[in-house]
């Protein structure tokens, strides 16, 4: 059964040698197409340029890869390369199947296709695989298909990558060195007649459209698109410098009253109303508030000619004072009304002399 492929797919093989045709409808005038294949290291390069196997070095110096003659016949236009898979050496990681169009792009070439069969099969044995090349840049030199090593054997897969500048392109993008022949063989590309002479510089190869590739399986993955740029980030305009704020007002330090600071002297009251004065006490004993000046003033408690307690005698216990009877004060009588103003009782000190 024949595996018709889309591009980027692959299958496994299980052929010891296979044969790649490049196949394309027969029509006058369209280009000619040549085959080829590259045997390229794990870095992706070719050893040294006998690892190019095309229609002027048609066979390799190992013998597995072989470059067949070109075949018309049926309405169809044949060009085939064979690669004995099993007998490859180990350095050979990978074999590319490339084509190149003389007298024309691609896309000119009607009904382009890869068809891969096993040469050990018998005669007129379906292909194992085909793959239809839709190439519409125009270019000259593509990667059709390519063979590669997986967990020990062989896959296939479909590939179509294009090269604008044609085969020079393709083979230095390979690692294949294109110089002059200098009269003595030279190079094996130098004696094609499409590549350029001495005269001219190799360009640089410019693929078609290159596809991402799945590193995995060598899949290719769907195309991505192309993402728009990021807009600059605009620098946002300058914070407004502000005026600093007012200092704060101090706090307010309410100090605890010390040891030895004196009390508010009471408001004494008014001249001819008992004043409330502080009496210095007994000793040992408390003295009450005697009144106004001219006023009966009321005995103080344990003073003279009152009883005192008598103190116990040495090295007996002392018994605690008693506290002393507090006399309630008088307030003078208020005057009746009617009566004739008197002032009151005059000092010494008043007293006309």
């Amino acid at each position: 059964m024949t595996h018709v492929m889309a591009k980027g797919a692959n299958i496994p093989l299980t052929a010891n040698a296979v044969r790649a045709v490049l196949r394309w409808t027969d029509t006058p005038g369209v280009p000619d197409v040549d085959a080829s294949a590259l045997l390229l290291a794990e870095d992706g390069r070719v050893r040294d340029d006998l690892d190019f196997v095309f229609y002027n070095q048609p066979r390799h110096p190992s013998g597995l890869v072989r470059h067949l003659p070109k075949q018309a016949a049926d309405g169809w236009i044949r060009d085939a390369v064979e690669i004995d898979l099993a007998k490859l050496p180990a350095e050979v990681d990978r074999v590319v199947l490339a084509g190149s169009a003389e007298g024309g792009a691609f896309p000119a070439v009607p009904n382009l296709r890869v068809l891969l069969f096993d040469v050990g099969a018998p005669e007129g044995t379906p292909a194992l695989a085909e793959f239809a090349v839709d190439e519409h840049e125009q270019v000259t030199a593509l990667v059709a298909a390519e063979l590669y090593r997986r967990s020990g054997g062989w896959k296939f897969r479909a590939v179509g990558q294009g090269y604008v500048n044609g085969l020079i392109a393709l083979a230095t993008d390979f690692g294949i060195t294109v110089e002059d022949s200098g009269g003595d063989g030279g190079a094996p590309l130098a004696a094609d007649p499409r590549l350029p002479g001495p005269a001219a510089a190799p360009e640089p190869p410019q693929r078609a459209a290159p596809l991402p590739v799945d590193e995995d399986d060598w899949t290719l993955a769907p195309a991505l698109p192309t993402r728009a740029s990021a807009p600059e980030p605009v620098a946002a305009p300058p914070a407004p410098i502000l005026a600093p704020p007012p200092p704060a007002l101090p706090p307010t330090v309410h100090h605890a009253a010390q040891a030895g600071d004196r009390p508010p002297a009471p408001q004494a009251a008014g001249y001819g109303h008992p004043q409330q004065q502080p009496q210095p006490q007994g000793y040992g004993y408390p003295q009450p508030q005697a009144g106004g000046y001219g006023y009966p003033q009321p005995a103080a408690a344990g003073g003279y000619g009152q009883p005192q307690p008598q103190a116990a005698g040495y090295g007996y216990p002392q018994q605690p004072p008693a506290p002393p009877v507090q006399q309630p004060v008088q307030p003078p009588a208020p005057p009746q009304p009617g009566a004739p103003f008197a002032l009151p009782p005059q000092g010494p000190q008043f007293q006309p002399r």
